[in-house]
């Protein structure tokens, strides 16, 4: 907007007159329209990434980052009104850059994990509160800060990962789905009947209130084992009680398996002693040593020794 289109709007030359030096009523009114206009985009955008932040970030920092914000967007209005003013910025500009160059190379780390922050509030692959996996470190999303984020692990550590490491880095976040899905293997006998016991199994999926519907739990023979046939149980579960849910059911499971006098088999060894003579003596039936002999409590005679040879 020139000072000929505003005199031409108001139909006189008000708006050619001098005020001070060079500047004009007209050079003053458009000025002043850029700056108002200026402050209320200022404060919808910051509201707009208050709203986009909150509950995603510490409040301290989407504060800071609003302001950061706010006060970009006013730095880019006063630019675009320093020319009505008649305020010649280039040799300001010029050590700005000298300046921004120099602190680039100074604080290369630190400008990328800030970088790094700020695509992390935006891009928003995880939130506070999140059970995720990053880097081999998984826990809890304890602080998401504009150069690093700060994760609590199960034990209870605190461990701070720069944001630069973060935004490149694999992210698994384990409840960014509403449902989480956890599987059981569970054998049993070859005598038992194997329709019987997964209807024992859904039985107690289904009375857990937070097993799901849908998805619904899935049980079917998976394998037919050395020694079990062997069930594969797929349940789904609320993200945020996945953990609880797991540890429950699987307890419940077995003891109404074993309530039903379903066989869950186990790897065990036999052994045998002394006195189980009847027993031993059919084991040792043809090898031409007494149970005794085997047992260890007579050297077996010449005899006895040939025959076994033989």
């Amino acid at each position: 907007m020139d000072n000929s289109t505003l005199a031409l709007l108001t139909g006189n030359t008000l708006l050619d007159s001098k005020i001070i030096g060079e500047i004009t009523f007209g050079n003053l009114f458009a000025a002043i329209i850029i700056i108002i206009a200026t402050y209320i985009i200022g404060k919808f955008i910051s509201i707009l990434v208050l709203r986009i932040l909150a509950g995603k970030v510490d409040p301290n920092n989407s504060t800071f980052l609003v302001k950061l914000v706010k006060w970009v967007i006013y730095f880019i209005g006063f630019l675009i009104a320093s020319p009505f003013l008649h305020i010649d910025l280039s040799g300001l500009m010029v050590a700005g850059g000298v300046v921004a160059v120099a602190l680039g190379f100074a604080s290369q780390n630190t400008l990328s994990n800030f970088v790094a922050g700020v695509l992390l509030m935006f891009e928003r692959p995880v939130a506070l509160g999140d059970n995720i996996s990053v880097n081999g470190t998984e826990g809890y999303v304890q602080e998401i800060g504009l150069l690093s984020t700060t994760i609590r692990t199960y034990e209870g550590i605190f461990v701070r990962i720069p944001n630069d490491s973060m935004f490149s880095s694999d992210i698994t976040n384990y409840v960014a789905h509403i449902a989480r899905r956890f599987d059981y293997d569970i054998g049993i006998s070859y005598s038992e009947d194997a329709d019987k016991a997964i209807g024992i199994i859904k039985e107690v999926i289904d009375k857990h209130p937070y097993a799901l519907r849908s998805p619904a739990p899935t049980i079917y023979v998976d394998l037919l084992d050395a020694s079990s046939v062997n069930l594969k149980v797929r349940i789904w579960a609320p993200s945020g009680y996945w953990w609880d849910v797991k540890t429950e059911l699987l307890w419940k499971i077995f003891k109404a398996l074993r309530t039903a006098g379903v066989d869950i088999p186990f790897q065990q060894v036999t052994l045998w002693f002394g006195d189980d003579a009847e027993k031993m003596k059919q084991l040792t039936k043809g090898t031409g040593f007494s149970p005794n002999e085997v047992l260890g409590k007579s050297i077996p005679s010449p005899e006895n020794a040939n025959k076994a040879v033989k």
